[in-house]
């Protein structure tokens, strides 16, 4: 292993340990010693290494996780939010909340700004992980049982339950042997609620039969296709596409294909936490 990637893995176990510590002592000290560095030079190295200072990052990693629950989980208070991310009073945290997001957490909750979200984690090291992961692949068609989705993007869940009696009803495209797919045709960060588009599908083999739930017949071209994992709850896949467009494309030499992106879900909510998720993003290229 050469001197370089022992640095990456040293600073690797500093970022997972914050993740996995976020309610724990994450100071200099604390983490030069999970790195094995110099306390006296760590803050130097955290700052040129991931690209904000030690402080600033633990704050966004809490606040992150904080938004997560706040949009995930509906019992999650403003009061617990703010313990949980470090802070001695609602009033204090939702301060540093706005002023790193924009908006107040009940704001937030009722209508997030992703696109703003997405601004605020535009940080070196989570282009460099996101850029570091991508595949060119050569996707084969696939076809495919959709229901389409038109309306707000809160109200998906909705249509994934209704595609869901579908599929136990008819059998025709079982979860155990079948893929899943999603494919957005528009941008919820920047469309309207009433003309958000998105289709809940999933693999088939042979014709949709008629079906009261609206499920009919559609495909996913063959083609040349960028993929990037994304680990965690599809309500946050957002965090992982803006890098793709933002620093990945415009150095790849890529061009796009006129065609949404998709995505192929590997994992099957509740056996899989929705924290543990684990989906492919497809960008197709010519």
């Amino acid at each position: 292993m050469s001197v370089n990637e022992r640095y990456q893995q040293r600073f690797a176990a500093v970022l997972t340990y914050i993740e996995g510590n976020l309610e724990g002592d994450l100071s200099l000290e604390a983490l030069s010693a999970v790195a094995h560095f110099s306390a006296f030079h760590f803050h130097r190295q955290f700052s040129a290494y991931v690209g904000v200072p030690v402080a600033r990052y633990v704050q966004l990693m809490r606040l992150r996780r904080a938004a997560h629950r706040l949009i995930g989980e509906p019992a999650h208070s403003v009061l617990e939010a703010a313990l949980g991310a470090g802070f001695e009073s609602p009033e204090a945290f939702s301060r540093a909340f706005r002023r790193a997001f924009g908006q107040a957490p009940a704001a937030f909750r009722r209508q997030p700004d992703w696109q703003l979200w997405n601004t605020v984690f535009a940080i070196p090291h989570f282009s460099r992980s996101i850029t570091m992961q991508v595949r060119i692949v050569d996707f084969a068609a696939v076809r495919l049982a959709a229901l389409e989705h038109r309306g707000p993007p809160s109200q998906v869940s909705e249509t994934v339950r209704r595609f869901i009696d579908w599929r136990m009803s008819s059998g025709q495209s079982p979860v155990a042997s079948s893929r899943t797919f999603g494919i957005p045709f528009n941008n919820p960060d920047t469309t309207a609620p009433e003309d958000f588009r998105f289709a809940v599908c999933g693999e088939i083999e042979e014709a949709v039969v008629a079906n009261a739930q609206g499920v009919h017949e559609l495909s996913l071209p063959a083609g040349r296709c960028a993929v990037v994992r994304h680990v965690g709850s599809p309500d946050h896949i957002g965090e992982t596409i803006y890098p793709i467009y933002r620093d990945w494309l415009p150095d790849s030499g890529e061009e796009l294909r006129d065609h949404p992106l998709f995505f192929h879900y590997l994992s099957i909510h509740p056996q899989t936490p929705l924290e543990q998720w684990q989906t492919d993003i497809y960008v197709p290229l010519r």
